[in-house]
């Protein structure tokens, strides 16, 4: 009698830790199974978002509104348009929009009476007051250098001139600086003819700092013209 009672309670300890090792190990599954979810199951490192100094961008933030941007949460502005806009105006009049230089150019984009007349701002006080009609007139311009530069940025973009890759966005900075007929100079003579501005800035100096940019999404138009 007292033999049969220690084999039963033998059997119930066993049947106990059974019982026991068995709810702890479906926990652990069950945690291991969650968390699992939350962990990718194999992960890749691409080169999507990286560019040299060889390549251009070729995608753009959808608007060329300046004040589409400000609310934006990028942190830096990289080889996007904006980069390009504020780079060029920083390197013109360190991005001042009453700036007037000792040549009478003005504003952020240092744009001179006769290009503003060519785009049709005829007031160039006005000009230098009116901050959104200076974005308007650096777009306009851009848009008309692309006109009449397209077909030799369709010849040389990706090309290397005096040691200099030529892209679309160093065109057409070049062309701010010192108008399209200089770019064509610059490029048609291989590089040979080097072109400045009145204050010694070459066309070459323009098309390599500003390279690679995105411009592709500005449409050219050989007469474009600022509403005020």
């Amino acid at each position: 009698m007292h033999r049969q009672y220690q084999d039963g309670d033998s059997t119930w300890k066993l049947q106990f830790m059974i019982n026991r090792w068995s709810f702890y190990t479906g926990i652990v599954v069950l945690i291991g199974f969650i968390s699992s979810a939350f962990k990718p199951i194999e992960s890749f490192n691409h080169n999507w978002f990286y560019v040299d100094e060889n390549e251009e961008l070729l995608y753009q933030f959808p608007s060329e509104k300046p004040s589409d941007y400000i609310n934006t949460s990028i942190p830096f502005t990289g080889k996007y348009f904006i980069g390009f806009k504020e780079a060029i105006a920083f390197k013109e009049s360190q991005g001042k929009y009453n700036k007037v230089n000792s040549l009478g150019y003005l504003g952020k984009y240092q744009f001179g009476k006769s290009t503003l007349a060519s785009i049709g701002i005829k007031d160039s006080m006005l000009f230098l007051r009116n901050h959104k009609m200076q974005e308007k007139a650096f777009i306009a311009l851009l848009k008309k250098n692309k006109w009449e530069l397209r077909e030799v940025i369709k010849e040389y973009r990706g090309k290397m001139i005096d040691g200099v890759r030529i892209t679309e966005s160093g065109i057409l900075a070049a062309a701010h600086l010192g108008g399209a007929g200089s770019v064509r100079k610059f490029l048609e003579s291989n590089g040979r003819k080097k072109c400045k501005d009145n204050y010694g800035t070459s066309v070459k100096s323009y098309m390599k700092e500003f390279g690679g940019y995105e411009t592709h999404n500005i449409k050219p138009e050989s007469s474009p013209k600022v509403i005020k």
